[in-house]
């Protein structure tokens, strides 16, 4: 939700005294299951897309501006690209009625809910209805605490529940099994978007409390400090919506979108509870906010997959920075959302849409590029501030590359074979997927880029690895189940942006997401080159020892790599080990591996094996593991 300078401040009167209980893995964590673990409930096997109202009416949203945005939608030809949720955000509520703790709907703004319900009842079943005769799907919003990210930031913004205090209290918390079962199984509705500003905005010194107007919920979240949050008690409050939603749709067609904006270390466990999960706080309409959300998914390859997406907000396309006359802004925003498999959603008043906007929106190659049925997000193959290039294995077996221009100036780059794991020797076939333009290269190639420009292309090669598949180059396939994370800290590398909100009060953007120190494909967890004892590997899976990596094998025959303690490793004090199952079994061991050892070569037949799982242990738990390399992680048939 969008914020006000205050509630950073705000926030920070947590007065929990509760950290996280980060200790050392438990050996239970890394013992085999030998099943998938990731999140695969919900309706959520391709990126979802479609339209949210927040970005485009705030708290102003009334039912005819949500079905104008859905009738423009459908009769663009949106909807038959793929756009087919429609979600109503903050400010649809009137209160919490006090008798029975039944919401109410603000019927001035959505008519057709007046007495529609079960004796005279509000009610959204007649506008849920209209969407899905239209073929959409219906989405909801709450906030995971008692009052909304609208009530606590916007307060002063239209539509705001009434009422006493106790029927001002419009969210899950204390409601979770009652208002799930309402909005889902009474109203019809398919997906919700849950917040969290109720967790984390409203301690005793809030001037909000101070004055009476809400009451005071001793905070959970400290969006500046993970030793502060309790992580714990909020994965368990997310936790409880995603079993009422299976409760109350047991035919698993529902999304669940969590939105903690990156706080809570959410961004390393969302994807085993829910479909999709918001990287980062909000985007806004600007270049450098942009840049900012787009880093918090970029080295997040492999805590997405099909069932639970890594989300860095809505599209603002049409708006600021990415308006019609700001169309390369547009194309490369629009471009680096699909090349990540994050859920396209239009944020935007379409009823102002110029066509130019439409046809980005709706450009089918590069909606296709998002929906691939392999579900891999993009890999970084280069990666600096100036420039970095974004390969997506397909499920055609074909690569799709961006090339991102992130400065203001023109820049020229030479693209490689090795960039997209292709042989030199061999020819590379390259279609420019906005032109159509077509060309060939060896070995490498020359392209100029204009300032903001986003190239992206279809690639065919002659692959460095025949007959397999390097893991980095399927990270959709490979689930960190235990990343060896014991203290979560935020990451500090993201684009570091001027907000919307804050301006330039304050000391600046600080690191703020958990996640440093995650898997990462093709490089350390700390983003270094992988190298065990002075040999390098330009791919690979980093990770941090006493993990536990979960690989969906389609067909492959053979598992291999070049494994070791990775020069990048600081506490040296443990050797490690590290072990093949299959299906459950160990199916290979190393000896124990020290640091400075040589990389030790795995050779695993893995045929008939529906999971693969790659552990790494220590022979006692530590505090900080080291980083750990499981170099040139291939299958092969």
């Amino acid at each position: 939700m969008r914020r006000t300078v205050s509630k950073c401040l705000i926030s920070l009167g947590l007065g929990i005294g509760a950290s996280l209980a980060a200790g050392t893995a438990l050996a239970d964590d890394l013992t085999p299951t030998g099943r998938w673990t990731a999140n695969t409930d919900g309706s959520a096997k391709l990126p979802p897309m479609g339209w949210n109202s927040w970005n485009a009416f705030g708290t102003d949203v009334s039912e005819e501006k949500v079905i104008a945005s859905a009738k423009i939608i459908a009769d663009s030809g949106l909807q038959a690209k793929g756009y087919r949720y429609i979600d109503i955000d903050d400010g649809w509520w009137l209160k919490r009625r006090q008798t029975d703790g039944r919401m109410i709907i603000r019927t001035a703004t959505f008519p057709s809910a007046a007495g529609a319900g079960p004796g005279g009842e509000t009610s959204f079943r007649p506008f849920t209805d209209r969407l899905h005769a239209m073929g959409f799907k219906a989405g909801i919003y709450s906030d995971m605490g008692r009052n909304s990210c609208g009530q606590v930031y916007a307060s002063t913004a239209p539509n705001q529940p009434e009422g006493t205090v106790a029927e001002r209290e419009i969210g899950l918390y204390g409601h979770v099994d009652q208002d799930i079962r309402l909005y889902f199984a009474e109203w019809g509705f398919d997906l919700i978007k849950v917040d969290g500003c109720g967790l984390r905005a409203l301690p005793a010194t809030s001037p909000l409390v101070q004055s009476g107007k809400y009451r005071e919920f001793p905070p959970i979240i400290d969006p500046e400090s993970l030793g502060r949050t309790d992580i714990p008690k909020v994965r368990g409050l997310y936790q409880s919506v995603a079993t009422a939603l299976k409760r109350y749709n047991p035919d698993m067609d529902y999304l669940f979108s969590i939105c903690l904006w990156g706080s809570a270390d959410v961004r390393a466990w969302a994807k085993d509870l829910g479909n999709i999960s918001r990287t980062s706080e909000d985007i806004s309409a600007n270049w450098s906010r942009m840049l900012h959300n787009f880093d918090t998914v970029s080295r997040r390859a492999l805590y997405a997959h099909p069932g639970s997406w890594n989300d860095p907000d809505m599209l603002f396309v049409g708006t600021g920075d990415f308006d019609a006359a700001h169309m390369a802004e547009a194309r490369s925003h629009f471009a680096l959302w699909a090349m990540e498999n994050a859920p396209l959603f239009i944020g935007y008043d379409l009823r102002k849409a110029p066509p130019g906007l439409i046809d980005l929106l709706g450009n089918t190659r590069l909606i296709a590029l998002n929906q691939d049925p392999a579900g891999n997000q993009a890999v970084l193959a280069y990666d600096t501030d100036d420039v970095q290039m974004l390969v997506k294995t397909l499920a055609s077996g074909d690569k799709a590359l961006a090339i991102f221009n992130r400065n203001a100036t023109p820049i020229e780059v030479v693209l490689t074979a090795a960039h997209l794991k292709y042989t030199d020797t061999g020819e590379i076939a390259l279609e420019d997927l906005w032109t159509g333009q077509k060309q060939r290269f060896r070995g490498e190639t020359k392209l100029m880029l204009a300032p903001h420009q986003t190239l992206v292309f279809a690639t065919r090669g002659t692959r460095l690895l025949p007959g397999g598949l390097y893991l980095s180059e399927q990270p959709g396939s490979v689930n960190p189940a235990v990343d060896g994370v014991t203290v979560p800290e935020h990451e500090p590398i993201n684009h570091r942006a001027v907000s919307a909100w804050a301006s330039t009060r304050g000391v600046g953007d600080r690191p703020r997401y958990g996640g440093w120190g995650g898997a990462q494909a093709d490089s350390t967890p700390y983003g270094e080159t992988l190298q065990v004892a002075g040999k390098r590997f330009v791919t690979g899976i980093g990770v941090l020892a006493n993990s536990r990596l979960e690989v969906r094998n389609a067909g492959f025959n053979t598992f291999t790599a070049q494994v070791g303690m990775d020069d990048t490793a600081r506490d040296r004090s443990q050797p490690v080990r590290f072990a093949v199952y299959g299906d459950g079994k160990l199916l290979r061991q190393s000896a124990p591996i020290g640091f400075g050892d040589a990389a030790v070569p795995l050779s695993v037949e893995v045929r008939g094996v529906t999971l693969i799982e790659l552990v790494v242990r220590t022979a006692k738990p530590t505090r900080f593991p080291d980083p750990v390399t499981w170099g040139e992680a291939a299958l092969t048939r």
